[in-house]
């Protein structure tokens, strides 16, 4: 290592636009691997905090944030399954929100259901759904974006907020907490007879979204076979995993984002590699003539190639480093602006950093071909 490091640090410039290359090389690769994180898990937010073992779904739905209807009657069906302790019929629909500060107008997710049932696994959800048995109430997503206006500020000042949906005054009584994804930039939830006054052409007896709890110690995947053979193709079936990775599908294969985002840290790696293996092939050309000397003296082909693989090394951790303090200041600064699940998890940072000693080490490899073809006595 020692050897490798003199090499380097002979040229102080070359090191800086190298380890600078690296550092960028890095930046683009975790971000790229953070948005496509990002998407994945605020896609499935709803999928996985709803309280159920099974799902309901239309099978003309893409994904959750416009789902279709399907018949209210398929849900209860499920009923008779000895396994089933209950069942929650979910509407689920964009509507038009008001901002009551600037008379903006902004889609808003917008989902209703029965208040006696206990929709979401969050945290202090249970103690405010009862709220929602008035009328013309509705709870706020305190994470939503803030085009939608400081509403979680006003209500945890004690001040109340009425605004519109859809053109309905509509008073808001609470705030839970979800979060924003791709599809979704804010989410109000409110009791099934206050959606449905606020979607009035759509029916009562035709849901988006059924949710099947069942009784303790029932196995959710024989359950659902016995139900997807028991109940028309015109619903999927689906457990919660199923669920959760129906949305991924979609978000991962149906869209290009997620294309994206993994071409993206696919060029991330490629740039890298060219820079590295340019500043290592100009370091090698450099130094032919001491290459010579050592094959020239005895040394063989695998000594002189591991000087380059040693800087290569070097290169890789000096220019990890930087590289992922970057990352963690513009993860900070997006998961602010956005809403986004951005954060630097262990299994990203061992992934980009082995990914950063393949790129290093393929570089070197490339680079360290024309130290091999070497023959001290043309050198001289």
């Amino acid at each position: 290592m020692v050897l490798g490091w003199l090499q380097l640090k002979h040229k102080p410039l070359r090191l800086v636009v190298a380890l600078s290359g690296i550092a960028f090389a890095v930046l683009l690769i975790m971000m790229q691997l953070g948005f496509r994180s990002a998407l994945f898990e605020s896609a499935v937010r709803f999928h996985e905090r709803l309280n159920y073992d099974i799902a309901l779904f239309s099978p003309d739905s893409v994904f959750i944030v416009r789902p279709q209807p399907f018949s209210i009657r398929r849900l209860y069906q499920t009923l008779g399954f000895d396994a089933v302790e209950e069942v929650t019929p979910v509407y689920i629909f964009p509507s038009v929100w008001k901002n009551p500060w600037n008379n903006d107008r902004r889609s808003i997710n917008t989902i209703g259901f029965h208040p006696d049932h206990p929709l979401l696994g969050t945290e202090g959800f249970d103690e405010i759904r009862g709220l929602l048995r008035r009328q013309d109430v509705v709870l706020f997503d305190r994470a939503s974006r803030p085009e939608f206006g400081p509403v979680a500020a006003t209500l945890d000042s004690g001040k109340p907020v009425v605004t519109e949906i859809n053109d309905r005054e509509i008073v808001v009584v609470g705030l839970f907490e979800m979060g924003t994804s791709f599809g979704i930039d804010g989410t109000v939830i409110t009791s099934d007879d206050n959606w449905l006054r606020l979607f009035p052409q759509r029916p009562r007896n035709e849901i988006q979204l059924g949710l099947i709890r069942l009784k303790e110690g029932r196995d959710a995947g024989q359950v659902r076979d016995a139900m997807a053979e028991y109940l028309p193709d015109d619903v999927l079936v689906l457990t919660k995993q199923q669920f959760v990775q129906r949305e991924k599908d979609y978000w991962n294969s149906a869209t290009p984002i997620g294309y994206i985002f993994a071409f993206g840290a696919i060029m991330g790696f490629v740039v890298g590699a060219i820079i590295v293996y340019q500043i290592l092939f100009a370091d090698v050309s450099e130094h032919l003539n001491e290459y010579a000397t050592l094959r020239a003296i005895g040394y063989k082909n695998r000594f002189v190639s591991g000087i380059v693989l040693q800087q290569a090394a070097i290169l890789a951790v000096l220019g990890y480093l930087p590289g992922v303090a970057i990352v963690w200041w513009l993860y900070a600064k997006a998961a602010a602006a956005t809403n986004l699940p951005l954060y630097i998890t262990q299994e990203r940072a061992v992934t980009v950093f082995l990914m950063t000693l393949i790129m290093c080490a393929i570089s070197a490899l490339l680079a360290v071909r024309k130290v091999r073809r070497l023959d001290p006595a043309e050198v001289f």
